[in-house]
């Protein structure tokens, strides 16, 4: 009987396609999926550090499965990867109470993970992998995807910015494009699995340069896609508001099938806060850049991130965030309150000096906002005509099924009569 395997992810689409590449590594190796831990010969958590309660969940889940182990004397292999493997290292296994982790892999060595787990099957010591491997590639229809609909694409792995508040480049290293031939081998081979969206990933995915071909920017990149027979769709996250050009908004503009929907992430309303973000943009530049964008595609749904109490913020300076919010009227923002980071620029060189109690009152105030805004563009919407491509059921009602328009709204439809919903997860 194979042995089963258990994947469960924290945090971003980076994250979650790495999940997707292990369960191709795993099955490939022999294992079968499961959903239950009871079952699972192999746990893998798949982690995030850029947000603090991301880590709080994989210690909360360690605790978990200690407690499992201890009632059902079962003990699977536990395997720790993605972004806290990398930044903690063989420092989990000492936070940890009791020996409940068997592998600790990084970012980097996702291709080990079968490998790793057959060592710690053989060992009574944890296997620690953390080394960096420049090497980006990965075998052409291995990964597992899990989405019917959509495929994520890598195109770039790890950061040189340094942000002063962000984890990345210390969690997924430097900054590895992927070979123009690989990406359109991966596009090809999800379009013909089924997938018609394609997601591109990469921290700043409009830094890419192929490194197979100097002539292809992330603009041509989006072009060549363009042209996979049976792609319809085509969306990216997230491009750097710094590096987003006349080339990239014209190839928003002008290819038919890329979303006209930008994830424009801001982070901050203040030109002050900006400079001690090491985001080396300014309030103005922004607000002039979305002018660009509108003017050149009208209609397009523009969305952001956006994090508040990060050192030093003024009440001024926030009141700057209120008024950009409100000036640019974004389609949808995720916001967040600003947390100590490891290892960031931000963790070595400032002070958290805004209180809990005031970050929690500015995000109130700006979620409301934003609240109001999305209010506002959805009833402006009401009466229009849409193309929506089906994804899943309705989380919300049995009777109709969700989709995504162009610019990333959410709608829901009558399930046409005979069919049967699918399943919302």
């Amino acid at each position: 009987m194979a042995k089963k395997y258990l994947i469960e992810t924290f945090g971003c689409q980076m994250n979650f396609h790495d999940s997707e590449r292990m369960a191709g590594l795993l099955d490939q190796a022999g294992y079968e999926a499961t959903t239950d831990d009871i079952d699972a010969d192999v746990i893998v958590i798949n982690t995030c550090s850029v947000r603090e309660h991301a880590e709080e969940k994989l210690y909360t889940r360690l605790g978990e499965l200690r407690v499992l182990q201890q009632e059902t004397g079962r003990s699977p292999i536990v395997a720790v990867a993605g972004c806290v493997a990398q930044q903690e290292g063989e420092s989990l296994l000492r936070k940890t109470n009791g020996h409940v982790i068997d592998v600790v892999m990084g970012t980097q060595r996702l291709k080990m993970l079968p490998s790793l787990i057959e060592k710690a099957a053989r060992s009574s010591s944890a296997e620690v992998d953390i080394n960096p491997w420049d090497d980006v590639t990965f075998p052409l229809g291995i990964t597992r995807r899990g989405d019917p609909v959509k495929a994520y694409v890598t195109i770039i792995e790890g950061c040189n910015d340094h942000c002063a508040f962000c984890v990345v480049p210390y969690t997924r290293g430097h900054e590895r494009m992927r070979a123009k031939a690989d990406i359109l081998a991966d596009v090809r081979e999800a379009v013909d699995s089924g997938r018609c969206e394609i997601q591109l990933l990469g921290q700043i995915v409009n830094h890419y340069l192929a490194p197979d071909d100097p002539t292809c920017d992330f603009a041509e990149l989006l072009a060549a896609v363009s042209d996979v027979r049976g792609v319809e769709r085509i969306r990216f996250a997230s491009p750097h508001p710094r590096h987003t050009g006349p080339r990239l908004i014209q190839a928003v503009r002008d290819l038919p099938k890329v979303c006209k929907h930008l994830h424009l992430p801001v982070q901050s309303g203040s030109s002050h806060v900006l400079k001690v973000m090491r985001r080396r943009y300014s309030r103005e530049s922004y607000l002039e850049l979305v002018a660009q964008i509108r003017e050149a595609i009208p209609g397009i749904a523009l969305s952001t991130d956006m994090i508040i109490g990060f050192p030093g913020e003024t009440t001024g300076d926030f009141e700057d965030t209120l008024s950009l919010t409100e000036a640019v009227q974004y389609h949808s923002m995720f916001s967040f309150k600003y947390s100590v980071r490891p290892n960031t620029l931000a963790f070595k060189r400032l002070s958290d000096d805004v209180s809990e109690a005031e970050k929690t009152s500015r995000i109130v105030a700006l979620q409301a906002l934003q609240r109001r805004i999305q209010t506002r563009l959805h009833e402006q919407a009401v009466g229009t005509t849409v193309e929506v491509l089906i994804d899943s059921a309705s989380r919300r009602r049995e009777s109709e099924i969700s989709g995504r328009t162009s610019g990333n709204t959410v709608v829901g439809c009558a399930l046409p009569a005979g069919l049967e919903a699918p399943d919302p997860e």
